[in-house]
Formats: C-alpha cells, sequence, structure tokens
C-alpha cells in the first residue's frame, strides 16, 4: 500500500476535487470546459444497430447527421440571444448562451448505409442502422451427411 501526496497547497486541489465530483458515483457528461455532452445508448439486434442520443429541448433541425467513410457524425450547434433595452435605447441587459456538440462513430462493415435512417421524438434522436442481408443473423437448420 502507498500514500498519496497532495501540494503542500492543499486548499486548491480540495476545492478542485469537490467540483469535479459526481457525487453519485458515476461520470459525469460534463467535458473540462462545462459543456455538456448528451447521453449516447447503442444497441444491437439481429438486423440492425440503433443509436439514441438524449437530447431534450431541441428541435430535428437543429440536428446534422453525415456518413463519410463509414464514420457516422451526429452534431448539434445552438445559439440563444435575449436582449432588454430601455426606452431611450440604451443597453440595460444581454443574455446569451451558446452550446455545441459533435459525436463520432465508426460503423462497422455490416451497416448498409444506404438504408439508415433517423428521427426525434420526446428529446430523443433514434438513429437506424440496418444490417447487410448477408451479415443478418441466419436460421440454424441442419445438414444432411452424404
Amino acid at each position: 500500500m502507498s500514500l498519496i501526496k497532495r501540494n503542500e497547497n492543499w486548499l486548491p486541489s480540495v476545492f478542485d476535487d469537490m467540483f469535479k465530483t459526481d457525487w453519485l458515483g458515476g461520470t459525469t457528461n460534463v467535458n473540462s470546459i462545462g459543456t455538456s455532452i448528451p447521453a449516447v445508448n447503442i444497441k444491437e439486434s439481429d438486423d440492425s444497430f440503433r443509436v439514441e442520443v438524449a437530447a431534450p429541448g431541441k428541435a430535428k433541425e437543429d440536428f446534422n447527421i453525415e456518413l463519410d467513410n463509414d464514420v457516422l457524425t451526429i452534431s448539434s450547434e445552438n445559439k440563444n440571444e435575449q436582449e432588454t433595452a430601455s426606452e431611450n435605447g440604451r443597453f440595460t441587459r444581454k443574455e446569451f448562451s451558446y452550446s455545441t456538440f459533435k459525436r463520432a462513430f465508426s460503423l462497422p462493415e455490416s451497416v448498409d448505409s444506404a438504408k439508415i435512417s433517423a428521427s426525434y421524438n420526446n428529446g430523443v434522436l433514434e438513429i437506424a442502422l440496418p444490417k447487410k442481408e448477408e451479415a443478418k443473423v441466419q436460421a440454424k437448420r441442419m445438414i444432411e451427411i452424404a
């Protein structure tokens, strides 16, 4: 067993640990600059893959999905700006936010890229990736011995 030493200046380290920890024991989906990266589920069935991206509060027009050399890229960019001005035109308050994310996935050779489809319902972007016929699970059959 070995001891872990902290810096002489222990106070910043303690606060860094406190604010960078997910208190529920898991990992967070927040990167080092504080922007959120949507969670992704990938499911495989006998005839397809399904990618689910949790992105509530967006519209389907907010997403870009592209396929290039068997790499599926999902991205989104939002700009929100609100301005409040007084009657004389002086600037009194302006609030703006900007959020963006990009996720990329290498697709296996078994995906039929011509049949990929996507939908967005109830805050979940769902991308269907059908498998090629030759990649689908074949039914078990008996082989007769000659």
